[in-house]
Order: structure tokens, then C-alpha cells, then sequence
């Protein structure tokens, strides 16, 4: 083992890489609860969701360490999960298993990308700003949805949303949930969205606000609701112009994410060299074979956590991390009876911190630029405002080419921007009939 993964060549040992596992588990532990409370609204099974969103990500988890040797964990993304339910199916209408196949294929896609090494051309395609500002958009998205989900925003017919009775219980317990949550993320405590999330799990049960638990641990809830289910289709009512932008939107938000993710977690333990990360085509495999099983197992889009850096920081250096990651997800099977403490207002405070941090990137994006701050702009503001994040992308990505052709810049635009331009108008008319 200590050969395999490097130890003495990393400057580590098996404790230090033990608790880097554990903190990053407990980083990004919240997902197991986050993310079937969120598909569950697209109509799955909770249980079944939470048991696939474990085996995904131990299994993710579990390639990423033992293949690519990185200190990195995998799970079903945040904004991947809210546009798989609150774009795709609730929006368009699409069935749960529909999406799901969506997923499974955008895998599949990611896979041969990678095995033909032709990431580096799509990379360069998409300009920097629109990836930026897609970022952010999913930000804002997710944390309207948890400041819904929370009772601050309401709908309201005159103003289409307006703020909610803050003093209703529910939202009190919510707004809990917010500040302490801050507070851990403030100094730095590593967790804090997970802590945050017990605390108001705690205070919602102690004020009779939330109804407490019949257990705390329980047998693991079966999978058969949602295993399989991505190719259990009417087949002639799949390929259709609504999941062909599904799945680039899937396959671009991963494909993005997981790459931002892998270069900053690799450059903060100091596996970049001359800017070129090692490794990068089996990391790149581990993330996208992790969506594909994800699919089969029935869960939203797997993808690499930011909160792995957590890990590396507290000394994490080579794939061993990463098992005991995916150990402990395995280990979370059996707590599922606690999903019945994590309702809406729980889950409210993960939803806004995340968006928080993801909106971050609004300060990379060059507005100075006219011609970049247009298709960057309303990519953004489109996400939140049709509650859709392929919506917002497909904007941007139809006025870039629009705004720098009007700048005289034509031969900076990449073909490939060109060729989605009209996939996205094709898009935008295919709605309209």
C-alpha cells in the first residue's frame, strides 16, 4: 500500500492520509442528504436517491484514488442535480428516467473525449468568461432555490416574488441554519456546511419544528426504484432536439467543473508542474466513468468536489485520501433514517453557502470588455430569473458569437461556437412550437 500510492515520495503516512479522508468526507458530507431531498422534488424515490448518491460517490471516489491516485473525491454535483430536476424534468417536462439516460450518454461522451484526448481542443473552444459566468449563473440558481425552499422568497403574483413571513417557524429555523452555517464557513471550520446542516437539524427537532427521527441508524433503503431505471424508456420519445441540449449541458458543466476542480485541488498539494497536470487523462476517466455509474445507480451528474482541497489541507497527499473517502460514504449507508430530519429549511443554508462560493467567479469575467460582459451577463441573470440553467447557457452561447462578429473579432470566435450557436437557436425555436 505504501508503495502503491507513494507515501514516503509524498511525504505522508497512513494517519495523515486517514484523517484527510475524514475531513473530507465530513466537507462534503451534506450531499447525501442535499441531493435526494432536491431529485426527490423530480418525482425518484428519496430512499433509493440517497443510497445511489452514496454508491456513486464511493465508487467515484474510489476510481479517483485507486486509479488516478489523487486526493480528490467525487459525488453528485450541486447545480448538475438542481438543473436535473428543476430544468429538466420539472421544466421541460421530461420524465425522471428520460434524464437520467441524459446523463448516462453525457458520461459516455465525457469518456471518449477523454480516451481520444481531444479535451483540450473543447477547452479552448469555449472562451473563459462563458465558463465564468455559467459558474456563477448555477450559483445564483441554486441559492434562489434554497432561499425558496427556506421561506424567505415567496411567489407573489404582482412582483412575481417578494419576501416570505420570516417569522413562520419554518423560516426562523432556516435563517438559523444560514447564520450559523456562516458563521463555521467564517472561521474556517472545515465541515461547516455539514455541521451547520446537524445544528439545525438539532434545533428544528429540539423546537418541535421538525419531527424527530425514528432512528438513527437503519438498513440500507433499496436501490430498485432508481437502478436500471435510465434505460427503461418509450425509445421513441428520447432523441429529441429538448435532451440533445439536456446532455451538452450536462456534458459542459461537468466536463468544466471537473477540470477547474482537478487543476485547483492537483495545484494546492503541488502535483502541477509547469502547468501541466500528471495524470490528467485517468482523472478526467475516473470523474466520467463516476457519471456514468451514477446514472445506472440513479442519481444526477458525479463529479469532482471542491472540498477536497479540505483534505489537501490538512495533509492529504496521494489517492489513499481518497479511499478512506469513499470507505466513510460506504459507511453512510446506513444512516439513512435520518433523511426524515433534513427537510427543506435544513437543507436551505448548503444550498446559499454553495451558491455563495460558486458566484465567486463573477469577479474573473472582464466587464470592461462590452462584447464579453453581454452573452456573460445575461447567461447569469437567465439562470435564476426562467429557472433554467440550460436556458442561461444556451443565451449566452447563441449572443457571443452575435457580439464579437459585431466587435469585428469573427476570427477569434472558435468554430465550434459557431456549430452550438445554431444548436442553441435550434433549441430556442423546437420550444416555441
Amino acid at each position: 500500500m505504501d508503495r502503491y500510492f507513494g507515501f514516503k515520495e509524498h511525504g505522508t503516512s497512513y494517519r495523515k492520509e486517514s484523517v484527510a479522508g475524514l475531513t473530507t468526507f465530513l466537507s462534503m458530507a451534506y450531499i447525501l442528504f442535499v441531493n435526494p431531498s432536491i431529485l426527490a422534488d423530480a418525482g425518484m424515490d428519496i430512499g433509493a436517491v440517497f443510497t445511489a448518491t452514496a454508491l456513486a460517490a464511493a465508487l467515484g471516489t474510489l476510481i479517483m484514488g485507486v486509479v488516478a491516485k489523487y486526493p480528490i473525491a467525487l459525488a453528485p454535483g450541486m447545480g448538475l442535480n438542481a438543473f436535473f430536476a428543476y430544468s429538466v424534468v420539472l421544466g421541460l417536462g421530461i420524465e425522471w428516467q428520460v434524464a437520467l439516460f441524459g446523463v448516462f450518454i453525457s458520461g459516455i461522451i465525457f469518456i471518449l473525449i477523454t480516451v481520444f484526448k481531444i479535451r483540450e481542443v473543447i477547452i479552448n473552444a469555449i472562451p473563459a468568461e462563458l465558463k465564468y459566468a455559467a459558474a456563477a449563473g448555477i450559483g445564483l440558481f441554486i441559492a434562489f432555490i434554497g432561499l425558496k425552499g427556506a421561506g424567505i422568497v415567496v411567489p407573489y403574483e404582482a412582483t412575481a416574488v417578494t419576501l416570505g413571513n420570516l417569522l413562520a417557524p419554518p423560516t426562523l429555523l432556516a435563517i438559523f441554519g444560514v447564520v450559523i452555517t456562516v458563521i463555521f464557513m467564517v472561521r474556517g471550520i472545515k465541515g461547516g456546511i455539514f455541521y451547520g446542516m446537524v445544528l439545525t437539524s438539532l434545533a428544528g427537532v429540539i423546537t418541535g419544528v421538525i419531527a424527530p427521527p425514528e432512528a438513527i441508524v437503519g438498513s440500507v433503503p433499496s436501490l430498485a426504484p432508481t437502478f436500471g431505471q435510465a434505460f427503461a424508456l418509450d425509445w421513441s420519445t428520447v432523441f429529441t432536439w429538448q435532451l440533445l441540449v439536456v446532455i451538452l449541458t450536462f456534458l459542459f458543466v461537468d466536463f468544466f467543473d471537473t477540470a477547474g476542480t482537478l487543476y485547483a485541488v492537483a495545484n494546492q498539494a503541488g502535483f502541477v508542474k509547469d502547468n501541466k497536470l500528471p495524470r490528467a487523462g485517468k482523472a478526467l476517466l475516473a470523474d466520467s466513468s463516476a457519471t456514468s455509474i451514477g446514472a445506472i445507480l440513479g442519481t444526477s451528474t458525479t463529479t469532482a468536489y471542491i472540498e477536497s482541497a479540505s483534505g489537501v489541507a490538512a495533509g492529504g497527499r496521494t489517492g489513499f485520501t481518497s479511499v478512506v473517502t469513499a470507505g466513510l460514504f460506504l459507511v453512510a449507508l446506513f444512516f439513512s433514517p435520518l433523511l426524515a430530519v433534513v427537510t427543506e429549511q435544513v437543507t436551505a443554508a448548503a444550498l446559499i453557502i454553495v451558491g455563495i462560493l460558486m458566484a465567486s467567479s463573477l469577479g474573473l469575467i472582464d466587464w470592461k470588455k462590452f462584447e464579453i460582459a453581454v452573452p456573460a451577463f445575461v447567461t447569469v441573470i437567465a439562470m435564476p430569473l426562467t429557472y433554467s440553467i440550460a436556458t442561461g447557457i444556451a443565451m449566452g452561447f447563441i449572443l457571443y458569437p452575435i457580439t464579437m462578429v459585431a466587435k469585428g473579432k469573427a476570427k477569434e470566435v472558435h468554430p465550434i461556437m459557431y456549430v452550438l450557436f445554431f444548436v442553441f437557436l435550434g433549441y430556442f425555436i423546437f420550444l416555441s412550437e
